[in-house]
């Protein structure tokens, strides 16, 4: 279950970089009824363009739209740009105290702990 749905996902994240490779299959998969019933040269007796006038057309379509994509992109970036304030730092003189006031330095311990300081118990 999880290679199918890790196969579907990459295939889902790579798809729009096949883009002009489905335009590309699907023509040759139509090719002989694009050339019949759309291409422009259809009623010639002589048509050497099978079509590719219109895979062509599609193809430039594909090509404008992902530029009009690229477009859009960049814009969206220009919505998330963010002026920062001016920040402006003054100097605070230091007061400076010659008292202890911590508690911590009035008394000086009296013993240590033996349960807080031993060796490991799994190298002995």
């Amino acid at each position: 279950m999880k290679r199918l749905l890790i196969i579907v996902l990459s295939i889902l994240i790579l798809s729009p970089s096949f883009g002009s490779l489905f335009i590309y299959a699907s023509f040759k998969i139509n090719q002989k009824e694009i050339a019949q019933t759309i291409c422009v040269q259809r009623k010639s007796v002589f048509n050497s363009c099978n079509g590719r006038c219109e895979l062509q057309k599609s193809i430039k379509k594909y090509a404008d739209n992902e530029k009009k994509q690229d477009s859009l992109k960049e814009k969206l970036e220009l919505v998330y740009v963010q002026n920062s304030p001016e920040v402006k730092f003054s100097v605070i003189s230091l007061i400076e105290s010659k008292e202890n006031s911590s508690i911590l330095f009035e008394k000086k311990p009296i013993k240590a702990s033996n349960l807080t300081f031993h060796p490991p118990l799994g190298l002995v």
